[in-house]
């Protein structure tokens, strides 16, 4: 299990800059939890304390109940990516690899074992220097999984993956979880974390936006909706309304229902004699649900294009 309570860091003196404030989290075993938030939350310098690299200027981060420096033996409780370029170029990935297990007492089969996992056994004996981004990643996740740690910690690992490997890093993250392992997975591509994480963790300017269920989050951000096709639309609208009930429409005879479910609208229209012709529930995504909650702790706003020139 990761504990952050109270983590803090600040940089600089008199004008510091205060990259996390405050966070109070955990990320449990047998989960994939997705740690999001918009350039400039706070997550990498968060995962940096996390793993021991900075440390936090007040508050404490523990994995598996102690922090990262007292673990004797850090790969085989804990494995990371942060920076899969991290590694010297004239080294092959063997030895690298082969480095890292030397330090830990970790058996040349397990260095094979995990290259055959992450699909690079067969450029094993290349130097890094002319690996792809893709490949780099691949060599970055074996070196994390190397001391089959109960605890892994992954910053936007799909980094240059093609189709194919982002389909098993997806796979991977959910069998480790699967295993009973704690696994907290950084990353920009909502639709991937739709598809592999159940929880999130979500920051913004470094202070904690939601700690929950993606579900939920998705549920309770107000993006999911029912369309309703009916020939007494206002009747119903009037009918359906309750606190945290919103009914729109944009089309006569169709209502764009949130806050409620397909069931009780159903129910209701039976209930009063209304004629339904469609009622069809839309899931919201959790892309627009996490812009929502951000769109004010984004450091960089861009702005659109209103027009081109000929």
């Amino acid at each position: 299990m990761i504990r952050a309570h109270g983590l803090t860091k600040h940089y600089g003196g008199r004008t510091a800059k205060i990259a996390v404030d405050g966070l109070d989290f955990e990320v449990r075993p047998g989960t994939v939890t997705g740690f999001l938030g918009p350039n400039g939350a706070g997550k990498s310098t968060t995962m940096r304390m996390l793993l021991g690299l900075d440390a936090p200027t007040s508050g404490r981060a523990t994995v598996g109940g102690r922090s990262y420096a007292t673990h004797r033996a850090p790969l085989h409780e804990v494995g990371a990516l942060l920076e899969a370029r991290s590694v010297h170029p004239g080294r092959s990935a063997f030895h690298h690899l082969m480095g890292l297990a030397h330090t830990h007492g970790i058996p040349r089969s397990r260095v094979e074992q995990v290259l055959g996992l992450a699909g690079i056994r067969e450029v094993a004996a290349r130097r890094v220097k002319g690996f792809s981004l893709g490949m780099g990643q691949r060599l970055g996740i074996a070196a994390a999984l190397l001391g089959d740690p109960a605890t892994v910690i992954l910053d936007e690992p799909v980094n240059g993956l093609d189709p194919e490997g982002v389909l098993w890093i997806r796979n991977l993250l959910k069998s480790l979880a699967a295993e009973g392992r704690t696994v907290l997975v950084s990353s920009h591509l909502m639709s991937e974390m739709a598809l592999t994480a159940e929880h999130l963790v979500i920051i913004g300017r470094g202070r904690l936006l939601a700690d929950t269920t993606v579900e939920e989050f998705v549920r309770s951000s107000g993006a999911a909706a029912v369309k309703v096709v009916t020939p007494d639309a206002a009747a119903l609208a009037e009918r359906l309304a309750a606190p945290g009930v919103r009914v729109t429409s944009e089309t006569p005879g169709t209502l764009d229902v949130h806050g409620t479910d397909a069931e009780h609208i159903g129910r209701t229209a039976a209930a009063h004699g209304i004629p339904l012709f469609e009622l069809t529930p839309h899931t919201g995504s959790l892309e627009q649900a996490f812009m929502d909650l951000t769109r004010d702790t984004v450091e960089y706003q861009a702005t659109t294009l209103t027009g081109a020139a000929a």
